[in-house]
């Protein structure tokens, strides 16, 4: 669909190059620069045990079908080649720290002289005005998520993903492609600026609504939801699965409770509807882990599943990619001599 494009990615770590796999996938021709002096930092990110081989795996998850060249954009030489490449390019990405585009030559001033029609997208930490330098982890403790992710227990946590970049990349690609739409109606170029801090505040959603509502500030409790009851409590089977429920209606709570042979509790003042079902969430779960506990992971799935209620098995990563809908979902690469997976940018599907 996008394979008369080119793009050029200027960008290190994760949200800007995912978004430059993103247009590859979908058949753009994209060129990776990386600084010759200073290459892409997450090459060298090798996890505990990796074969230290050329790329890391992390550099492979968001770096697919790309040419890749080294340049110094202080060399004159090099910077004359970078330029000859804009003249021709559709989309350049970038993730500069203040102060670089300027040291580089690489406004957007200075590259729309050379090609007026280039779309220019831009990843920054907190705002184009900030000099500070930030990574996913440093945004999520300062956009309220590790405040509310964990539990009182466990204190403050962040993610096992950097679920800050991916959320800044979404919206990237978002406004890119409206500027490409744009560009084609009106011939006008755009640069699209997107800071991982209003990625994150702006992704608080319920969150941000509770507080801005009532004023109360969300607290950490664990997998639970603050606004739904049943919902992320975890309960063992008679095999030893762990499963949880997400009980969104009264329907599906009634639907549940019949199952698990616990009539009585569907007109139970305490549990009635779903506020008193949250206020009283730690009687309620009692109940349900005592039959649960009672029932094999089988028997609840095909159960739940025949009824349409919300239901989720824990399942490890192994489990997860071994999956045949998964499975579907990787890509391969050889990038140098090493063999890469990933998993592909795009979940969507064109019918």
């Amino acid at each position: 669909m996008l394979e008369k494009l080119k793009i050029i990615d200027l960008s290190t770590v994760l949200a800007g190059p995912s978004v430059a796999t993103f247009f590859a996938e979908l058949g753009s021709h994209v060129i990776k620069i990386e600084n010759k002096n200073n290459p892409d930092v997450t090459r060298s990110w090798f996890f505990q045990g990796e074969e230290k081989q050329d790329v890391s795996a992390y550099f492979s998850s968001i770096n697919y079908k790309k040419e890749y060249r080294s340049l110094d954009l202080l060399n004159p030489i090099d910077y004359t080649s970078f330029l000859k490449e804009i003249s021709t390019t559709d989309i350049l990405i970038s993730n500069f720290k203040q102060g670089d585009e300027e040291k580089l030559n690489v406004s957007d001033k200075v590259l729309r002289v050379i090609n007026p029609s280039l779309i220019i997208g831009k990843i920054q930490g907190f705002s184009d005005e900030s000099d500070r330098v930030a990574y996913d982890l440093i945004l999520q403790a300062e956009t309220g998520f590790m405040s509310i992710n964990g539990t009182q227990e466990s204190g403050p946590l962040k993610m096992p993903v950097a679920l800050i970049d991916v959320l800044a990349a979404h919206h990237l690609k978002e406004g890119l492609l409206l500027a490409l739409m744009d560009r084609t109606k009106n011939g006008t170029a755009k640069t699209v600026e997107v800071s991982l801090y209003d990625a994150a505040v702006c992704s608080l959603m319920n969150q941000a609504s509770n507080y801005l509502m009532s004023g109360k500030i969300p607290e950490r409790m664990g997998s639970l939801h603050p606004n739904i009851a049943p919902y992320g409590e975890l309960f063992e089977t008679k095999d030893g699965q762990l499963i949880t429920f997400a009980i969104g209606s009264n329907l599906h709570f009634s639907k549940l409770c019949r199952f698990l042979e616990l009539d009585l509790v569907i007109n139970d003042i305490r549990f009635i509807d779903n506020q008193q079902r949250v206020i009283h969430r730690n009687e309620l779960e009692k109940l349900l882990d005592e039959k649960v506990s009672q029932r094999t992971s089988e028997q609840i799935s095909t159960a739940l599943r025949a009824e349409k209620v919300p239901y989720g098995i824990i399942k490890n990563i192994d489990e997860v990619l071994s999956s045949d809908a998964s499975k579907k979902m990787i890509k391969s690469e050889i990038i140098n001599t090493k063999s890469t997976k990933r998993m592909s940018q795009i979940a969507f599907k064109w019918k």
